[in-house]
């Protein structure tokens, strides 16, 4: 699987102009996020080793309001973004499969599973808001936001960099493997979801000759039988979904908890100042 689906960026011309936005607003996050963390480490140790007092450091904290501010704005730009860039999306793809639809005329729809069309056209194009307003933005954040951090951390104390270089790549590494154990149980789900919509629409479209053939009740309990198997799979694909943030938080909190130690016991024998071991732990999580 590719990280983005080449058939939006060739069907859905609205998707490159988000990509674009995407990795140019990541870049000044990335920017605020390291300003942010040298703030506050400069705050701190104005405030707690030098005995500055907020008069002082007046300078630096508004500049941290700014910052804050800043990454707040940001924030909310994407998300614009990424619900207009969905939109347009949603639209143009529901537009071409409408017209693909009536160029293949009636004798082709009467050969398909109408319920699988109106799946596709409906909760198929509406998946792909998570895919605008989460993944993408998320996508743009992972390919800019570490590399700046790293970046950041090396020019200041390289031991902790190569610990965060040793274990960075064992999240994308158990994310790979946790998404191919999933999307075997997401086709699945998907192909319940198709059948449930197609046998609903047939037994409505049906229903006044299974009510004159007294079949109405058997077809009602189908129904439920397909909706409860459609539930335990979601459950199912659920259970994996709350594994993987589990796999994903550890990790990440055993990376911090090792920058952390040896930050730690380089500030208690003096080999580190207050200012270096606060930057780094607060950029190490990002």
């Amino acid at each position: 699987m590719k990280p983005i689906d080449p058939r939006l960026l060739r069907y859905a011309r609205a998707t490159r102009g988000f990509l674009v936005a995407v990795v140019g607003l990541g870049a000044v996050g990335a920017v605020l996020v390291i300003a942010q963390a040298m703030l506050i480490a400069e705050i701190v140790v104005g405030a707690f080793e030098d005995g500055l007092s907020a008069r002082d450091l007046g300078t630096p904290l508004l500049l941290l309001a700014a910052v804050a501010a800043g990454r707040g704005l940001v924030g909310w730009l994407t998300e614009l973004a990424a619900h207009r860039a969905s939109a347009a999306v949603k639209s143009e793809l529901r537009g071409r499969l409408l017209e693909r639809a009536a160029a293949l005329g009636p004798g082709w729809l009467g050969g398909q599973r109408t319920g699988s069309l109106v799946a596709l056209a409906t909760r198929g194009v509406d998946a792909l808001d998570g895919y605008f307003s989460r993944y993408l933005p998320q996508l743009g954040l992972a390919v800019v936001v570490p590399v700046a951090v790293l970046a950041r951390i090396v020019t200041e104390e390289w031991v902790s960099a190569a610990i965060i270089v040793g274990t960075l790549p064992l999240i994308p590494v158990f994310m790979v493997l946790i998404g191919w154990a999933t999307q075997s149980r997401m086709d699945r789900q998907w192909l319940m979801l198709s059948r449930l919509s197609g046998h609903f629409l047939d037994v409505v479209a049906g229903l006044p000759t299974l009510k004159v053939f007294g079949r109405a009740k058997a077809q009602a309990e189908s129904i439920r039988q397909i909706t409860a198997e459609y539930r335990r799979a979601t459950m199912r694909t659920l259970r994996i979904a709350f594994i993987s943030s589990f796999a994903l938080e550890l990790l990440a909190t055993l990376s911090v908890a090792l920058v952390a130690v040896t930050i730690g016991m380089r500030l208690v024998y003096g080999d580190m100042d207050l200012y270096t071991g606060l930057l780094i732990l607060i950029l190490a999580p990002e």
